[in-house]
């Protein structure tokens, strides 16, 4: 009976953790990546806000700690929206108001995730859009800032869309860097890719040392699950690939290229 007790107790802490206390943190990870191409850039990335209408102060901290790092660009993974019902979502339009204070002097840019697909994603991308935001969707344009050169794709999400990587950097010639909302993507992604980025995993929600997460949120387990991983050299000239997978809940901002 005590185990039984025990056991319920431990299970209404997780639930609490998952849904009360870990979606109201917010951390920055910062990493410096050897990129020669984009040596000097300053990018912030954040994904999976999921914001509920009471969601507004929340927004505006996540947008002030954005700025706080003076970022040059700034990519978002997706998952503005919250939930199946638009009743329990924060208003896109309102969502992309709070959004469009970020600063960067090189654009904003975002995909969109499964759950602005259940919010209606035409509505959440028309309303960042309409901010200044641009939403990638299996398309990319060239990122021309300061005397540094990149091509900047996105695709769509992989449980709600069609994601085509192959689409999203048909337009690189040269070093390239890919925004999705799941890491899903990452086995696809070219050798001229510099950085991959993506959100989704939540890093397991809950991540239990020396067991890992219960639950992944990627086909691939765990593998893709949390944190900044090196690709080995796989292009001509030997230089490194990065894929990055934020911890959802936790908003991340990535501090590169060095």
């Amino acid at each position: 009976m005590k185990l039984l007790t025990a056991l319920v107790l431990i299970e209404a802490l997780l639930l609490i953790w998952v849904f009360a206390v870990e979606p109201r943190l917010l951390r920055v990870s910062r990493y410096q990546l050897e990129a020669p191409d984009m040596k000097g850039l300053k990018m912030v990335f954040a994904s999976d806000f999921h914001l509920t209408p009471g969601s507004k102060e929340r927004l505006r901290k996540i947008v002030a700690a954005i700025n706080a790092e003076k970022p040059d660009i700034v990519l978002l993974g997706g998952d503005f929206a919250k939930g199946h019902l638009r009743s329990v979502s924060m208003p896109a339009e309102e969502i992309a108001a709070g959004l469009a204070e970020i600063k960067a002097p090189a654009g904003v840019f975002a995909v969109l995730g499964n759950h602005d697909e259940w919010y209606g994603k035409k509505e959440m991308a028309a309303a960042l859009a309409a901010r200044g935001i641009m939403v990638l969707q299996n398309d990319g344009r060239q990122i021309d800032y300061q005397g540094i050169s990149f091509y900047l794709g996105g695709v769509e999400d992989v449980s709600t869309g069609r994601p085509d990587v192959g689409r999203a950097l048909s337009g690189a010639v040269g070093a390239a860097v890919l925004l999705s909302h799941s890491p899903d993507v990452f086995p696809e992604v070219p050798a001229q890719t510099v950085l991959t980025l993506a959100g989704h995993t939540h890093g397991g929600q809950v991540y239990v040392p020396g067991f890992g997460a219960p639950i992944a949120n990627s086909r691939y387990g765990q593998k893709y699950l949390r944190g900044l991983k090196e690709r080995p050299p796989a292009d001509y000239l030997g230089r490194a690939r990065y894929q990055y997978s934020a911890g959802a809940f936790l908003q991340r901002a990535g501090n590169c290229v060095d």
